[in-house]
């Protein structure tokens, strides 16, 4: 990727973790995960990023759930957003996200590329605020590489650090993953690489060639990332999943407004936000012509 390149600018509507009392504008309904859709359009999203809830809040890994929230986002939007559904979780066997893969065929779906401690540190009252291990052995990272080429689902391959970048290779020399890829470098989880422009310009020296990649930057360090990326030639996250806070250190009241900074930032620098039409192209989909769902 160059500079000259278009930025596919993705949201990551609400994440599974945080709540409305951290963060008031967090959807919840598929009603207001349309509203946000809306938002995230208007500012120059192309690409959202959907982890399912229940009307009161609670993750869902249910196909009714990800069937209403994902049907509410096309009919409010139609086709001017690439939807991309969450596989990563602990604990829901892969079967169940298999079944939500096949129930409603979206066309980005990502896929944790390994696994991995997965944290966070208080450094107040010096502890960690909770601590897990992320399984992503590879013999399910096949099992859901299989089904996403199945159903003609391009994988979106989120490295949590420099080796997970590396977990790509074995599995392009296996045949079951096709290239081009698409790569996301996740930096700032506690457990994963530390959120620094050097180590996202490591990762990326590692990304096969050829491949779409950009940066998920976790909490406050994503604005610092988002520069680094679109100066190295990337693309773009950003969301309430992500990071609650706009770089003055205001709340977000939308996730409209952290993808109109973000929007700023690429023209700031230079760039363009691609269109959605772009934005396919770049990832190697198709053009939209229908759904399942």
């Amino acid at each position: 990727m160059s500079l000259d390149d278009p930025v596919v600018i993705t949201c990551s509507i609400s994440g599974a973790i945080a709540n409305r009392e951290q963060c008031p504008a967090i959807p919840y309904t598929p009603g207001e995960y349309a509203a946000e859709a809306r938002r995230i359009v208007d500012e120059g999203g192309v690409m959202i990023h959907i982890h399912a809830r229940k009307p009161d809040g609670t993750p869902s890994y249910e196909v009714e759930d990800f069937a209403a929230i994902t049907q509410a986002i096309r009919e409010e939007v139609g086709e001017e957003v690439i939807v991309n559904y969450s596989t990563g979780t602990i604990g829901v066997p892969v079967a169940k996200r298999v079944e939500y893969l096949r129930a409603c065929r979206p066309e980005v779906a990502a896929l944790n590329m390994g696994s991995m401690n997965y944290a966070k540190y208080s450094r107040t009252r010096k502890q960690f605020v909770f601590d897990m291990v992320f399984a992503n052995p590879f013999q399910e990272i096949i099992e859901l590489l299989e089904a996403m080429n199945e159903l003609g689902i391009k994988p979106e391959h989120e490295c949590f650090d420099l080796g997970h970048v590396g977990s790509l290779a074995p599995l392009i020399d296996m045949g079951v993953l096709h290239q081009p890829l698409h790569v996301d470098c996740v930096m700032g989880v506690v457990g994963g690489i530390p959120p620094t422009a050097r180590n996202l310009a490591a990762m990326v020296d590692n990304i096969p060639a050829g491949s779409h990649w950009g940066v998920i930057g976790i909490s406050r360090d994503q604005w610092m990332l988002i520069g680094a990326a679109l100066s190295l030639g990337g693309s773009i996250r950003v969301g309430l999943e992500d990071n609650l806070y706009l770089p003055d250190g205001r709340m977000a009241g939308s996730n409209g407004e952290l993808i109109a900074k973000a929007r700023q930032m690429t023209e700031d620098v230079g760039r363009r936000p691609a269109t959605v039409q772009e934005a396919r192209a770049m990832l190697n989909i198709p053009q939209r012509v229908g759904s399942a769902v």
